[in-house]
């Protein structure tokens, strides 16, 4: 299935949370946290949203950190993904 984001949305598929900390000790799955790290999968076409012109920055295949509450998760075909505004995403990583 492909999703294709409206305004100036952005799909994201989360990266796997670290489950062992630097000095080695494994993490329960309830400790964990959600990712806040993730790929972008697709963009929507930005345009003028809420009367605003609005350019999308981000592109398929970018690394973007978000903000920690944001965007609705769902899940299509097992995979796990995030759709979010742009402008919920903090940076890009290089």
């Amino acid at each position: 299935m492909n999703i294709k984001p409206l305004a100036d949305n952005v799909v994201l598929k989360l990266t796997a949370a670290e489950e062992t900390t630097k000095s080695g000790i494994v993490l329960a799955a309830t400790v964990k946290e959600k990712p806040q790290l993730a790929e972008v999968v697709a963009v929507g076409p930005g345009g003028i949203v809420n009367g605003n012109d609005v350019k999308m920055y981000v592109e398929v295949g970018q690394k973007v950190v978000f903000t920690k509450y944001s965007g609705t998760e769902i899940k299509l075909d097992n995979e796990e993904y995030i759709i979010m505004r742009q402008s919920d995403i903090l940076a890009v990583v290089e």
